[in-house]
Parts: C-alpha cells; sequence; structure tokens
C-alpha cells in the first residue's frame, strides 16, 4: 500500500526561509542575464516567474527532507552530491517554466532548449553518480520524480505556448495529475492502492521524452518532423501512465512491468 506522508518537523525558518533565498537569487541572477529592454515580458517578467516555480519547488523539498533529516544528518549528507545535482536539474526547469510568458524572439529563444537539454543531462548524470558512490536513496527516487514531473509540464507549456508543438500535447503535463488524482480518489473510497513496481519501459520512455521535449524547443528543429513523430511519442507515455493505473489498482499483474 501506499506510505503515508511523514509528519512535519522543519523549523518555520527554514520551510519558508529556504525556498525565499532561492527564488531571490535565481530571479536576480536571471535579471542580470536578460537584456530586460529586448524581452517582451507580456504579463509577467521571466525571471521572476522562474523565481516563483523555484520557491514552490525548494518548498517540495522541504517537505521531502523529513524522513531523511531523522538521521540526524547534516543536510549536505542528507541531500549528497547525486541529489544536489537534481536540484540544480529543477532550477534549470524552473528558468524553461519561465518562458511561458515571453514570446519566442531573439535573443533568448535558445535558452528554453538549452536549459531543458542541461536538466536531461542531469537527470542521467546524478542516476549514475547516485549509484556509483552508494547515494541510492528514497528521498533521491521522491525528488527525481517530482523533477521529472514538472519537467513535463514546464518544457510542453512553452513548447505549446511558442507553437512548436500543438495543444494537445498538453494531455502529458496534465496526465501525472490525473493520474494522482485517480489513485486520491480510490483512496477516499477506502479502495485498494498497490505500490508501483519498477519498470524499463518506463524509465526508457521517460528519456525519449525527454529527448523528444529538448528537440521540440529547438527553434531551427524542422517542425514538420517534429509534429509528425509527436503524436506518437505522446501516446506512448498516455499508454504507460494507463497500464501503471491498472497495475497500482490491482486490475493489471505487477508481473508485466
Amino acid at each position: 500500500m501506499m506510505e503515508q506522508s511523514p509528519k512535519r518537523s522543519l523549523p518555520v525558518s527554514i520551510e519558508v526561509g529556504i525556498p525565499l533565498v532561492g527564488a531571490i537569487l535565481l530571479t536576480l541572477t536571471l535579471r542580470t542575464l536578460y537584456p530586460l529592454e529586448r524581452v517582451d515580458t507580456g504579463v509577467l517578467d521571466p525571471a521572476i516567474l522562474a523565481g516563483l516555480f523555484l520557491a514552490a519547488q525548494w518548498t517540495y523539498v522541504n517537505h521531502s527532507l523529513v524522513p531523511a533529516a531523522a538521521t540526524d544528518r547534516l543536510l549536505g549528507g542528507v541531500l549528497g552530491i547525486a541529489n544536489t545535482l537534481t536540484l540544480l536539474r529543477g532550477a534549470l526547469y524552473a528558468v524553461v517554466a519561465g518562458f511561458i510568458v515571453v514570446p519566442p524572439e531573439p535573443p533568448l529563444v535558445w535558452v528554453p532548449a538549452v536549459a531543458y537539454g542541461s536538466g536531461v543531462v542531469l537527470d542521467k548524470l546524478d542516476g549514475l553518480i547516485a549509484r556509483s558512490v552508494g547515494e541510492e536513496t528514497p528521498l533521491g527516487a521522491r525528488l527525481d520524480m517530482a523533477f521529472d514531473t514538472f519537467g513535463f509540464v514546464a518544457a510542453p507549456l512553452v513548447a505549446v505556448r511558442w507553437e512548436f508543438l500543438p495543444v494537445w500535447y498538453l494531455l502529458l503535463s496534465a496526465a501525472k495529475y490525473v493520474y494522482r488524482g485517480g489513485l486520491a480518489w480510490r483512496g477516499q473510497r477506502d479502495q485498494p492502492v498497490y505500490d508501483l513496481p519498477e519498470s524499463v519501459i518506463r524509465r526508457y520512455l521517460a528519456g525519449m521524452q525527454m529527448v523528444f521535449l529538448t528537440i521540440a524547443l529547438v527553434p531551427v528543429a524542422p517542425r514538420r518532423y517534429v509534429l509528425a513523430v509527436a503524436p506518437f511519442a505522446l501516446a506512448a507515455s498516455l499508454l504507460v501512465f494507463a497500464r501503471d493505473y491498472l497495475v497500482v489498482t490491482g486490475r493489471l499483474s505487477r508481473e508485466v512491468t
């Protein structure tokens, strides 16, 4: 069965202070890099929006740190090299998300593709490091999944906003939340929800999806071929979500994963 969330125990200074400091630092850094006079910010400045997204990420990290902090290790020991790289990946995805409010015009049109692609590289690197130095932990797996999900929201939103992908590709962004909503609905009705086993297919398709989204965000990518591949890339991911839902609800054998 699914694990219950741990009780909160972090001080308010950490709960609020760390996300706030992270948001301010990222916003100020991006503000010095983005040429304000040449960026049509539309509704909101992309640097500020990226900072807000980073604050939301780090608030989630604070909640995830509770079981790890119970080991009485210092913060650096709790996070480790691999999880620190995961946090950096989240910051890159926050930068991508900031471009939801920016039209695809020079000089920053390449930033989402570079930022998201760099995050994809870090995704592979943090897992490799975790396995190499023995840092594979439930905390790392939880953060990794959370940032994967965030990236699968941010990248499609920017790609659709910039008309690099059709609007129906946002089904990918909604899929995880529909999946979790279905599990929550079953929980409210006291219906069983089982643990989701590891899956080679799931990891492989997630990696392929990341590569496809990176290519889709590249300004010079041939749109004809990107749009031709898009239905197949989306369908594969949605089918895996549907399969996983059938597995965790007991309708499909766990051995097929």
